[in-house]
């Protein structure tokens, strides 16, 4: 809790030092993943979830329901969709769960476009913001996106807001130089979403699309202290890291085989929060991906659960999601989360 605390600070201090505007730190993440629902009208022990469609269905946050972002694919990796409640088996830690919300595309997104803006992107920053607007463009009118500029220190161009144009506006409005802090812009980002989620008692996904070209060069936080934060915030990550072309020629030329320690970090936190990670070894195949993650964020099932272990003792819960009756079909989620700790609970009671 302190070393967070104290990374929060000395994030701040270095912005302020860079004469850049940081993003205000959060209170720390004490609910994890974790939401509650409730509707006008309480269904019954094992009733089926209510229609998250309905006018008279409100859902609302809080701490009791852990709440999963579910991807089905069939083994051409198409969507599968049309799927129900009683498709899905949950396990926390072995133990099978009590599905109590589930939702299939109703339920509102709040994405996070962070964008890599260091030096290096000069040339190709016309066509990320391109890229980015494009996909922003489509967003639905229940959904809100925010804009975060990632150089030295990160900045807000753009709160979180269901107002598109004003999306698109700080989008176009970036402009590249300086090095780049991804950790800091990841971790911020994290912690500001945890806050407004907080803040807003409808449940709604969270989402964060970040995109860079290369290594990171000024972070004051690491990617472990990326990968803690990511845990407890239930928050999936795309990841777009652009590859350089000569890099995998040098290698494939020698006979070595390939690695990156960026590319295998951003690898790693998208599939821990059950994301996806993307390569692309030519900027005109940023259209392509950010279009590949606007199809499967509308194609997602939004499932919950209260935990049949009460335990509020900091532990990482690992969390598997499976479908029985249809063979063949794969499943993807995030791996887990962090339980509350006992004085996260009584801060918020």
């Amino acid at each position: 809790m302190k070393g967070s605390c104290l990374l929060l600070a000395c994030l701040m201090f270095a912005g302020e030092a860079r004469g850049q505007a940081l993003i205000h730190p959060a209170p720390e993440l004490t609910d994890g993943a974790t939401a509650s629902v409730s509707s006008t009208t309480p269904p019954a022990p094992h009733a089926p979830a209510p229609d998250p469609t309905s006018p008279s269905t409100v859902f609302r946050s809080g701490v009791d329901l852990v709440a999963l972002n579910v991807v089905v694919t069939d083994g051409q990796q198409k969507f599968v969709t049309g799927l129900h409640p009683d498709n899905f088996a949950v396990f926390e830690d072995g133990v099978q769960q009590d599905v109590s919300y589930f939702a299939a595309t109703a339920v509102p997104l709040d994405l996070a476009f962070l964008l890599d803006t260091s030096a290096s992107m000069t040339d190709k920053i016309a066509t990320v913001q391109q890229a980015a607007t494009g996909f922003a463009s489509k967003l639905r009118t229940q959904d809100r996106a925010m804009v975060v500029d990632i150089k030295d220190a990160t900045r807000i161009v753009q709160p979180l807001t269901g107002d598109v144009s004003t999306v698109l506006t700080a989008i176009r409005g970036t402009t590249p130089r300086g090095g780049t802090g991804l950790y800091n812009g990841l971790y911020l980002t994290l912690k500001e979403l945890v806050k407004q989620r907080r803040g807003n008692e409808d449940v709604r996904r969270q989402a964060i699309v970040v995109f860079s070209d290369g290594a990171d060069t000024a972070s004051l936080v690491s990617f472990d202290d990326v990968m803690d934060v990511a845990k407890q915030a239930g928050i999936a990550i795309y990841t777009i890291t652009l590859r350089s072309k000569f890099a995998v020629q040098q290698a494939t030329s020698s006979g070595k085989h390939y690695f990156s320690q960026s590319e295998y970090s951003m690898k790693a936190l998208a599939q821990e929060t059950g994301a996806r990670a993307f390569f692309p070894l030519e900027i005109t195949e940023l259209a392509g991906v950010y279009g590949s993650i606007g199809e499967e964020l509308a194609s997602q099932y939004a499932i919950g659960y209260t935990p049949k272990n009460p335990r509020r003792d900091g532990a990482f819960r690992r969390v598997i999601v499976r479908i029985a009756d249809h063979p063949g079909v794969q499943v993807r989620t995030r791996s887990g989360y962090t339980a509350p700790r006992p004085e996260h609970r009584a801060a918020l009671n």
